[in-house]
């Protein structure tokens, strides 16, 4: 299955034509970022100070924020074992913020609590950064189908414990700046677009040594995570931001194979057609359910996947979307 620039503009020319429609009208009243709703831009480049260099670990005082803030960090990087009652399949959160959430351009916790509360067009409101975390419970942590049945209640302590690891990481940033190395570097979409059979083969030279021929991750017979699951039940389910492919791109291209590339430094191990072809692959296999899904595919795929995704495309046989428990 490949898809490429002209299918895409094609098929998107009705929304296009919406979309400018509703940027004229709103243009005279959008007088500033805020009210033009904007997300934010791709973080700038690195100039000779660098990154933000987070607080050591060692640094961590001995008192109750202390404690709250390593409560935070052992949840983030092992939320199956001190969050798990809010995950439902098999993610840790530093599955996709390496590093302990420290490194740059690898979605570092750094980079995003500077500049919460901020508006996000996935929900279509200004988000805290409570809600935020919420929203990774789940979508990537796919919560409903855990034992709480849904993601840890606003304002509970795990989710304090989580912000105060997130603030102490912050320590020193500027506030309510795009700093260098937010998030993850965009990666452009090749000319030619992206194939899922070519991202098979890259998926098995590259990356099936690691998360399984099926994409199946590795755990230990006591269910830790060794390394997580790309597709399948215990991975993230349709509604995860992870489930773009210019996403899933982005993130692979400087963080994957894990050793090989170097994300600080913007050092990749695959060409920006891998990176494209194998997230491709990737999202081209069925997982839990979005779960702001209702009626159908048809339908889910109207309100919440008009972006660059495989949702309810046709792939080996199978319309993408049915949801795995």
């Amino acid at each position: 299955m490949e898809r490429t620039h002209k299918e895409r503009s094609q098929s998107g020319l009705v929304g296009a034509g919406l979309l400018t429609a509703f940027l004229m009208a709103g243009a005279a009243a959008a007088e500033d970022d805020l009210d033009a709703q904007v997300e934010l831009e791709q973080s700038p480049a690195a100039g000779e100070e660098g990154y933000h260099q987070p607080p050591a670990i060692a640094d961590i005082p001995d008192d109750q924020f202390g404690e709250a803030v390593r409560r935070g960090m052992k949840a983030f990087n092992n939320t199956l074992e001190y969050a798990g009652e809010y995950v439902g399949n098999g993610q840790n959160c530093s599955n996709c913020h390496l590093g302990n959430g420290t490194v740059a351009n690898s979605a570092p916790l750094w980079g995003a609590w500077p500049v919460y509360p901020k508006y996000r067009g996935k929900n279509d409101h200004v988000n805290t950064m409570d809600e935020r975390i919420r929203g990774c419970f789940t979508y990537s942590m796919n919560a409903g189908s855990s034992e709480a049945g849904g993601p840890p209640e606003p304002d509970s302590q795990i989710l304090k414990d989580m912000q105060a690891y997130m603030f102490w990481q912050a320590k020193g940033a500027p506030v309510g700046e795009n700093i260098p190395g937010r998030g993850y570097k965009e990666v452009p979409e090749p000319e030619d677009g992206y194939s899922v059979e070519r991202g098979e083969q890259v998926y098995d030279e590259q990356c099936a040594i690691c998360h399984g021929d099926d994409g199946e991750g590795e755990f230990t017979e006591s269910g830790e995570q060794v390394f997580p699951a790309l597709w399948g039940p215990k991975a993230y389910n349709w509604g995860a931001g992870m489930h773009r492919v210019n996403t899933a791109a982005s993130f692979i291209k400087y963080n994957m194979p894990l050793g090989k590339a170097n994300p600080a430094k913007l050092e990749g191990a695959l060409s920006d057609q891998e990176a494209w072809d194998v997230a491709a692959y990737i999202n081209s296999h069925e997982r839990p359910q979005d779960p702001r899904f209702e009626g159908s595919i048809g339908e889910a795929g109207k309100n919440w996947h008009e972006h660059e995704c495989l949702y309810g495309s046709e792939v080996r046989g199978s319309r993408l979307g049915e949801g795995l428990e």
